[in-house]
């Protein structure tokens, strides 16, 4: 690839995907492993081969790149608090020995509530993390249960307290809405008590049932029920007009930040910027070139012991690829769409959605297409209609 770059497109943020679990929750169909899955009796055994390969790639991804400025790292998994302390260390300095990175880089890591202790998040927080990024859910133990979340509500209290009293610069929970059997009344407890908590930074996402999980099993065979779409609907204005007046601005469809708190590392994906996924499935995007890895950890390993790329498949966008990827990943954010990124048709479209309430007027007066809230509950029909 091109060495000579300008300062905007030497910009890189990492995924480092750690796809572990101690148990499958019912929903999810991430690219997860639990010990059992793999033969191992506990994920001790099993964690120092795998960040040695992920070690690796990050040399294989120093050696394709060159020169590239590092702004943010994200351990997103699976569950990366079980990993050990230490490896999380092996993973930020190997990084910051192949790439220059930027003072004060965004540094996050996904935890789960019922394994964050004093000496982990202290450990980490010398090691650079600055972001602990906590898998709340609920507040509600029977949507919990449906969710085949282990955790304890009372330990997402406690987890943050921890990671405040550790230093972190930033923290934020992640909700789910739109659960089988969660009443309007249960949304309102789990966002009110997720606003309680001592966070700058808060993700709400609508459930999806994704085909061949527990989850969608159970709904198949009619043991659970799916709420209607507008309950739904109206789960996320009620959230966003709380979650304004609480003083978090939305930036993106699903997430609001205290000014200053937005994740910089979503945001560049959603602004196009280049990315390097490292570990078993995870996804890279550098250049208008997107690539994959395999998908199952021995396989990922097997080839990197073999000095080998794990990258499985790979596409190039094309010019019209690229436009229209833009379209769908600006639209959600608030910073929109300017004008001069849209054919005079696409304009025309978005009209009629600003007649209809659900584009902004005031940022349309600025040559900007912005989604209201009632728009954001559409994004995806407008983005088909604009693409048509």
């Amino acid at each position: 690839m091109e060495k000579g770059r300008n300062n905007e497109s030497s910009k890189l943020s990492f995924y480092i995907h750690i796809p572990y679990c101690t148990k499958r929750c019912g929903y999810c169909d991430f690219n997860t492993y639990t010990p059992g899955e793999l033969n191992s009796p506990n994920l001790n055994l099993i964690t120092s081969n795998y960040i040695d390969a992920a070690l690796k790639e990050i040399e294989q991804a120093s050696i394709q790149l060159g020169n590239f400025q590092v702004e943010t790292i994200f351990f997103g998994g699976g569950t990366p608090s079980l990993l050990p302390s230490y490896e999380v260390s092996r993973v930020i300095s190997k990084i910051a020995n192949h790439f220059e990175i930027r003072p004060n880089p965004e540094i996050t890591l996904e935890a789960n509530p019922d394994n964050l202790d004093e000496s982990f998040l202290e450990s980490i927080r010398s090691s650079g993390v600055n972001r602990i990024s906590i898998g709340m859910q609920s507040a509600v133990p029977h949507v919990l249960r449906t969710l085949d979340r282990t955790h304890n509500p009372e330990n997402v209290v406690r987890s943050c307290e921890l990671v405040r009293k550790a230093g972190f610069e930033h923290l934020s929970v992640d909700l789910i809405y739109g659960t089988p059997g969660e009443s309007l009344q249960d949304w309102q407890e789990s966002f009110e008590s997720a606003f309680q908590l001592p966070i700058d930074h808060i993700s709400a996402y609508a459930l999806i049932v994704e085909n061949g999980t527990k989850l969608a099993a159970q709904i198949k065979r009619g043991e659970l029920q799916m709420p209607p779409d507008d309950e739904t609907a109206e789960k996320y204005l009620q959230f966003d007009a709380v979650a304004t007046r609480k003083g978090f601005s939305w930036y993106e469809l699903s997430n609001w930040a205290i000014p200053g708190a937005e994740s910089l590392h979503n945001k560049a994906y959603w602004n196009g910027s280049s990315w390097w996924g490292v570990g078993p499935g995870a996804h890279s995007f550098i250049d208008g070139r997107r690539w994959w890895n395999v998908k199952h950890p021995a396989k990922y390993q097997e080839l990197i012991r073999q000095d080998k790329s794990p990258k499985q498949d790979s596409e190039v966008l094309s010019k019209e690829n690229i436009r229209d990827e833009f379209v769908m990943l600006r639209i959600r954010t608030r910073e929109g769409i300017e004008f001069d990124r849209l054919s005079d048709k696409q304009l025309e479209v978005a009209n009629q959605f600003k007649n209809s309430g659900h584009i902004e007027s005031s940022t349309w007066s600025d040559s900007r297409l912005v989604l209201t809230a009632k728009g954001r509950l559409i994004a995806d029909r407008i983005v088909r209609e604009l693409l048509v």
